[in-house]
C-alpha cells in the first residue's frame, strides 16, 4: 500500500499545514503506554528470529507465508524483488527480480506456486519448486493486496481505480470482478462477503463476491487514509486503522455501525487480532499491542516498519523492516508470548 506521501491530498497550503498537523500528532498518540524492547523478556511480542536482507534497498510491502514447506515470501516493492525466505535456516531461497513495484504476494497451497501482485497492474505466478514463472495476467493498473478465498481456493486482487478481481488459480484466470470507485486498499474475505478499505471515496465497502456487486458504502465521516484492515475469526466485526486522524475502529460487519473508536499511530499499514488483542503494526517504529480499549504495550522495530503478517499457527507476527541508519533490510518473528495469548 502507498505511503502517506504517494497519496494525494488537495487544498490550499492552510489545509495542508492541518493535514500534517494532523498526522504527526496521530503518530505520537497512545504515549501513556509503556514503550519495551523486543529483546525484554516483559515484551509481549519477544523476538525470536531476525533475518537480515542486506541487498534490499527501499520500502517493504505485503508478507505470505507457505506454513507445511516453512517459507515466507517477502514483497521488496522499491527493489522491484520478491524473496523466497527459508525460515527454519534464514537465508533466501530465491529472488524473483525485474517487478515493477511488487506489493501483494500471496501462497496459493493447491498449486504450489506463489503470486505476486504489481504496481503496473501485472500478477504474476511463479512455482514454488523451481521459481520460474508459471503465467501472468495484466488487470491494467496497480494491483495491490490479495487475498484467498477459504471457500474455493481462488485469489482476490484489489486493482486500479476501484476493483476487485477473482482468479482461479488452476486456470490463472480472471473469473469475475467487482467494479466500485476508488482504489481497494486492505480487505478482508469471509464466506462470499469481502470488506474493503477505499480511501479515495472516504468509505469502507461491503461487497458480494459472489455476485459481483458492492452491497453498500459506509462513510468513514472526518476519520480519512483508512489503508489497513483486519476480520475476526467469524466475521462479525472488523478493525481499521484510520491515519488522519489517527485512529482505530472496530465496525460491525453486517450493518456498518462503529462499534468503538480509539486512538493509535498515524502510519500504520497492517493490524491484526489476535484472540481479543489487536496488533497494530506502526511506521514510526514500534508495535501496538491493544486489548480492548487501553493499549498495553509498544514493542520497538524500526522506522519504517509499517507491515507485517501475523501467523495464529505459529503464534508470531513476522515484520518488515526496511535497510535505515546504516542497518540492512529484516524480517523480525515476533512471538506473542502465552501471558499475552487471551484464554
Amino acid at each position: 500500500m502507498p505511503s502517506l506521501s504517494h497519496k494525494r491530498v488537495s487544498g490550499a497550503g492552510s489545509l495542508r499545514a492541518a493535514v500534517i498537523a494532523l498526522f504527526l500528532a496521530g503518530t505520537a498518540c497512545a504515549s501513556h503506554a509503556r514503550t519495551v524492547s523486543a529483546r525484554d523478556p516483559s515484551s509481549p511480542l519477544r523476538l525470536a528470529q531476525a533475518i537480515s536482507l542486506p541487498q534490499i534497498k527501499g520500502r517493504i510491502d505485503h508478507l505470505a507465508i507457505d506454513l507445511e514447506g516453512k517459507r515466507l515470501f517477502v514483497g521488496e516493492v522499491e527493489n522491484g524483488s520478491t524473496d523466497v525466505i527459508d525460515l527454519a535456516t534464514g537465508k533466501s531461497l530465491a529472488r524473483v527480480g525485474g517487478l515493477r513495484d511488487p506489493q501483494g504476494v500471496a501462497w496459493i497451497a493447491s498449486t504450489g506456486e506463489f503470486l505476486v501482485a504489481c504496481g503496473d497492474g501485472t500478477v504474476h505466478f511463479y512455482s514454488g519448486r523451481d521459481y520460474r514463472q508459471t503465467a501472468a495476467i495484466d488487470l491494467g493498473s496497480d494491483a495491490d493486496d490479495v487475498r484467498t478465498d477459504a471457500r474455493n481456493g481462488h485469489v482476490v486482487v484489489g486493482y486500479g481505480k476501484g476493483a476487485l478481481a477473482v482468479i482461479d488459480p488452476a486456470t490463472h484466470r480472471v473469473i469475475s470482478r467487482v467494479i466500485f470507485k476508488g482504489h481497494p486498499e486492505g480487505f478482508a474475505l469471509h464466506g462470499g462477503k469481502a470488506w474493503v478499505n477505499d480511501p479515495d471515496e472516504g468509505a469502507v465497502l461491503a461487497v458480494d463476491l459472489d455476485a459481483g456487486t458492492a452491497l453498500a458504502s459506509w462513510p468513514t465521516g472526518v476519520h480519512r487514509l483508512n489503508f489497513p484492515m483486519a476480520e475476526n475469526s467469524d466475521g462479525t466485526r472488523i478493525a481499521i486503522a484510520y491515519r488522519l486522524p489517527a485512529a482505530l475502529a472496530r465496525i460491525d460487519t453486517t450493518t456498518g455501525k462503529l462499534l468503538s473508536m480509539q486512538d493509535t499511530c498515524g502510519d500504520s499499514d497492517d493490524l491484526f487480532f489476535a484472540g481479543t488483542l489487536t496488533l497494530v503494526v506502526c511506521g514510526a517504529g514500534h508495535v501496538d499491542v491493544v486489548r480492548g480499549s487501553e493499549t498495553e504495550a509498544r514493542v520497538e522495530t524500526r522506522g519504517g516498519a509499517r507491515t507485517g503478517l501475523y501467523v495464529p499457527e505459529l503464534n508470531t507476527l513476522y515484520i518488515a523492516l526496511p535497510s535505515r541508519g546504516g542497518q540492512p533490510a529484516a524480517i523480525w518473528a515476533l512471538r506473542l508470548q502465552e501471558s499475552a495469548v487471551p484464554r
